[in-house]
This record gives C-alpha cells, structure tokens and sequence, in this order.
C-alpha cells in the first residue's frame, strides 16, 4: 500500500498536470459511471492529500475521494490519454494531459460535510504543515498498545505505513512491542518530526531513504540498492549499525522488522511484574465447553 509521500507526491504532480482546467472524466470499467458523470465537464480547483487519501475539489459541492489501498495504481501523462489498461475506474483528461485510476479500495464522490467527518476521524498528519503532534502524542502516551501498532493506527498519525514504521522505530532506538505508556513526551515528538523529514525527502525524491551515510558500507556517492533501509525486508541480514541479525515477526498483519540490539525491549519494573502475577492469579476459570467469545 502507498505510504504517505507517495500520496503527496501523486497530489502535486497531478495537480501541475490538471489544476485549474475544465476536467473530462469517464468510467472505462464502468463501475464509476455515475460518479464520473457528476464531476465530467467541471474545474479541477484543488487536490490535497490527507495521510493515505486524495481528495479533488471540482467546482461546485463535489469532492471525489480516492483511496489506493493495496491494489490501486495511478497512471498519468500529457497530452491525449492511451487506451485504458485493464480495469481503468476513472479517467481524467484535460487540456494539460490525463489520468488514470485503476484498482483503488475508495473511488467516491462525497459533500464538503461528509470530507469533513472523515477527516475528524484520521490522525494528523506529518506531511501537512498546519498538522500538530500534540493529539498523537496524547494517544500514544496513554495507549498500552504496542508502539509499532499505534505507528501504523491511521487515526493516531495519518500516513504511515509498513516501511516508515519499522525505519521509525529503529532510527529511534524503540522496540515495537514497547506499549505507548512506557514512552515519553520528548521521544514520541523526537519521532513525530523524524517522520516528518523523512516524508518529505520521500515526497521530493520519489522513494524511500532512511539511513544515515555513516551507516552505509559505501558511504560516498549514489546510495546503492540494500543500502537505502535500516530493517525492512532485511530478515537475517546484520544490522548496519551493530551486525546483529535483523529479526520479523507479524504485527497489525503485517511483517515487522528490527534490530534486537538497537531496540532493546523495555524491562517491566518488579511491582508491574508483581501486578501481572496477581492479575493471573485472579483471572476467573473457564468451564469446559464455555464459550468466552464477546
């Protein structure tokens, strides 16, 4: 799934391709005829791009919204648009060139009022400068979910995906089991900012790149391929800080990553420890053939 920049990066260049021009949009799979009937013929005024979702504004109450999800790809150009590859769900052209949507998980057309609830709902977002961290931090810091589900959680901080969460929490020296609560201020906004210079390296370059050039085997020049990540997909591969083998395992359904030496896992206190014991103590029994499901 597209992380955050890739998103942003898709907003502004297809908005230098089309903004500002009177858009002719159509459906080739068909499955969006009626939404690409209500914005064929109308302004393109705006794209913005809120952690993984695009929003259009168009002239008039309309706004599509579009989320790529696992599958969904864009394909764009100038001049006049190609035949469709595949099952195209919206197609764009303009004066400027065109755009094609295919494969996305929310393809919609939605009301100013609807955009807004939706956004209530989402995390803030690193990538947009008038986000603040301060109701991400709050969330975090009372949470005791794992520090690496939280990364990922979309209405704690919108547009993080797989790779910046195991870079994340490796360039910060966090294990991803860590629950939110062990963590302090400084460190939650140490990485709330980090991920936002990274994002927006991402952004401008077109990829991802989290290593420090000290850390490169070959620190001069073209960063080479297996150079550009600290962890991820480097499963058994040795640490290019410490040599230590880079472990995985599932979290949040998805494959994670690090470093057990770099990020070290917290120690529980003795009293904690003493309360995990007595809250097993304490945990009623369950009859034979009971069913516990809520």
């Amino acid at each position: 799934m597209p992380e955050g920049h890739t998103i942003h990066r898709a907003a502004r260049l297809q908005f230098e391709l089309l903004g500002g021009q009177a858009i002719a949009a159509d459906s080739p799979q068909g499955r969006f005829m009626e939404g690409a009937e209500r914005i064929d013929g109308r302004r393109l005024t705006a794209i913005e791009a809120y952690g993984k979702h695009l929003f259009y504004a168009f002239e008039g109450p309309h706004w599509l919204h579009v989320h790529l999800g696992l599958f969904g790809k864009f394909r764009i150009g100038s001049g006049r648009a190609p035949a469709p590859r595949g099952a195209c769900r919206l197609r764009l052209q303009g004066p400027g060139g065109w755009i094609h949507l295919s494969g996305p998980t929310a393809c919609e057309i939605i009301g100013a009022a609807e955009r807004r609830r939706f956004l209530a709902r989402i995390g803030p977002d690193p990538l947009r400068p008038g986000d603040r961290p301060a109701r991400a931090i709050t969330r975090i810091m009372r949470s005791g979910t794992a520090f690496g589900v939280l990364l990922m959680d979309q209405s704690v901080i919108s547009g993080i995906g797989n790779v910046y969460r195991a870079e994340l929490a490796f360039r910060a020296g966090i294990a991803p089991v860590t629950p939110g609560r062990l963590l302090t201020r400084a460190a939650v906004l140490a990485v709330w900012r980090d991920a936002r210079m990274l994002l927006r390296d991402g952004e401008r370059t077109g990829r991802i790149v989290t290593t420090h050039p000290a850390d490169r085997p070959h620190p001069a020049g073209t960063v080479r391929a297996g150079e550009r990540l600290y962890v991820y997909h480097r499963t058994g591969k040795p640490c290019l800080r410490c040599g230590t083998p880079i472990e995985t395992e599932i979290m949040a359904a998805r494959k994670l990553y690090w470093c057990p030496h770099c990020q070290p896992e917290p120690m529980p206190s003795s009293a904690k420890i003493a309360g995990m014991r007595e809250r097993r103590l304490k945990k009623p029994r369950v009859a034979a053939g009971q069913d516990t499901a809520s």
